[in-house]
């Protein structure tokens, strides 16, 4: 178990994973394991790296199937042990259909569609959405599984193959630009402009924990945003503070955020 100086450095939510990462480490070092984790969200990703960097014997590396991603799996191994070219376990699941509605599918639709099958969102890497279906990145150990049981998404009835991490076309997020007038950086505040609700409604959901800040739970309605920033509550997408570009003369904080479509 880590000691309480390193608790001090995350949040007290955040305890579980910090006693397994630092598991990972210890066994990695001292029991010169390899180990390759489940898909790590960017916050995870920087809390075992973090872990990692208290030990010299250790070392660490991330992979989530192109340079870009956003969620990645972690290849730990003692430090003597060359991993640059150990296999992260990542294939493409390629899902499509005949149907035409497919292209009115969603992120969502689809990470629902396989988390409905009792799969874990850890095994669940970057979704890339076109308007011909979804690449999605999942680990190798359940591709099959995916691949015989994905017949549905939100109605749509589709197929589902496995592909290389080669057939892989990357689909950059977008970002819906435009600008919000705000009393302070309140995330209460901010939140609440940019997903047009009253800020009564949107501190239910960060008080529930649904809200992430930088993919670390948030649930002081008070926490202040920063330019930036990424901020997520859960059914209702996510944004970024792309700039604060002033006040104005009544006050009012200009902010441009980009919510991701």
């Amino acid at each position: 178990m880590p000691n309480s100086e390193v608790y001090e450095h995350f949040r007290p939510d955040e305890k579980g994973f910090v006693d397994r990462a630092w598991e990972w480490v210890e066994r990695a070092a001292e029991l010169h394991e390899v180990r390759r984790t489940d898909f790590l969200d960017p916050r995870q990703a920087h809390i075992l790296s973090a872990l990692a960097g208290r030990n010299r014997d250790v070392a660490v590396r991330f992979d989530g199937g192109y340079p870009e991603a956003e969620r990645k799996r972690a290849i730990l191994a003692p430090d003597y042990r060359p991993i640059e070219h150990e296999d992260a376990g990542i294939v493409v699941l390629t899902i499509s259909s005949a149907d035409r509605k497919i292209g009115e599918l969603d992120h969502g639709d689809y990470l629902g569609a396989i988390l409905g099958l009792g799969v874990k969102r850890d095994k669940i890497g970057d979704l890339h959405v076109s308007e011909d279906g979804c690449q999605a990145l999942v680990a190798e150990e359940i591709a099959d599984f995916l691949r015989i049981h994905l017949k549905q998404a939100h109605r749509v009835e589709v197929s589902a193959d496995i592909a290389p991490l080669s057939e892989l076309k990357v689909v950059r997020p977008v970002l819906e630009e435009t600008v919000i007038s705000v009393a302070s950086m309140r995330l209460d505040g901010v939140a609440s402009d940019a997903f047009r609700l009253s800020r009564a409604k949107i501190m239910a959901p960060i008080r529930a924990g649904r809200c992430r800040v930088n993919w670390k739970t948030e649930e002081d309605p008070s926490a202040v945003v920063r330019e930036g920033d990424i901020v997520s509550v859960q059914g209702m997408g996510r944004f970024k503070v792309l700039a604060v570009e002033g006040v104005s003369k009544s006050g009012r904080i200009r902010v441009r955020i980009g919510k991701f479509v």
